[in-house]
């Protein structure tokens, strides 16, 4: 292998570096063999519920080639996101911590296409594509087989030193870079997430049934949530981190510094009654930006109202 796969590696993990990315590693783009039967039967046992569009893409989703044409490497990448303080008025609605503020797929996506812009200007004309959870993207999968972290029993990539509350974002170039290899499994005998899970979704460890997860049910799910379900959500109205604070490797989360995942000072101090009241022209102003506009107003006041019938 000539040395520029070597010192081109260096200069993008130092770019992503001072980008903000908290890890970067690299994987030849190739055919993800051992995740082709592991995803087949996940969709064949209907692990996905409603989420038609896991259906579509199969190929797409287990060769990066099949995205970008002469694909040569998978640089993955992670942006930490675990905030300061969690937003957490005694019995008020709880909204995920990846949705406090400004939408990931804008910031992160961001930092993507200055990172190839980087490479472009100083290592030469070379084809790519940015993705941050948008697109057939095993992303776990290519993260771990990069090495910046590996996938835990609930399924979520884990590092030693941030924990799990990391986006994962991949650049697919066509540009030949020295390939890391995977970690081992630090999760041991630990079984916390899987017994934490209010809904039983994680159904045996790195496999969650999607159609049993409370973010399913409060951002995917378009239909009425199943009464069957009743009492199961506690106060998650959006999403759920329980089997990541649960996770003992999140004892060494650190507080990210990115101004724009930070909560509104609008609403981050909201009780039960200012959610229950909030308005459709409020919502629409508040959430604009945010993930939160993924279920929209009629979709967020659906599971306020479930909220509140079962709590």
């Amino acid at each position: 292998m000539q040395p520029t796969v070597f010192s081109n590696a260096k200069q993008i993990r130092e770019e992503a570096e001072r980008l903000g990315f908290s890890f970067c590693g690299f994987s030849k783009a190739d055919f993800l063999e051992e995740e082709a039967p592991r995803l087949e039967k996940w969709l064949l046992d209907n692990r996905h519920g409603k989420m038609a569009y896991m259906e579509r893409h199969f190929d797409e989703r287990l060769d990066p080639r099949k995205l970008v044409p002469g694909a040569r490497t998978v640089v993955s990448l992670l942006y930490n996101y675990y905030p300061e303080q969690k937003v957490a008025v005694d019995g008020a609605p709880k909204i995920s911590s990846y949705a406090y503020g400004e939408d990931y797929h804008v910031v992160v996506k961001d930092k993507l296409f200055e990172l190839l812009h980087f490479i472009r200007e100083n290592i030469g004309e070379v084809n790519g594509r940015a993705f941050v959870d948008s697109a057939p993207v095993l992303e776990k999968a290519w993260a771990a087989k990069s090495g910046v972290g590996w996938v835990g029993k609930n399924a979520n990539l884990i590092t030693r030193t941030h924990g799990s509350f990391l986006f994962v974002a991949e650049l697919i170039i066509d540009l030949e870079l020295a390939p890391d290899g995977p970690l081992q499994d630090y999760c041991g005998t630990c079984t916390k997430c899987i017994d934490a899970c209010p809904t039983a979704a994680i159904i045996q460890p790195r496999v969650v049934d999607g159609s049993k997860c409370i973010s399913y049910f409060t951002i995917e799910l378009k239909d009425e949530i199943p009464a069957e379900m009743a009492g199961q959500f506690g106060d998650w109205v959006f999403g759920c981190d329980v089997c990541q604070d649960v996770c003992p490797w999140n004892r060494f989360s650190k507080a990210h510094r990115q101004t724009r995942f930070q909560p509104q000072e609008a609403w981050k101090n909201w009780n039960s009654n200012d959610w229950e009241e909030i308005t459709e022209d409020v919502f629409q102003r508040l959430f604009r930006e945010s993930p939160l506009k993924r279920t929209g107003y009629k979709g967020f006041r659906r599971n306020l109202e479930f909220r509140k019938r079962t709590s």
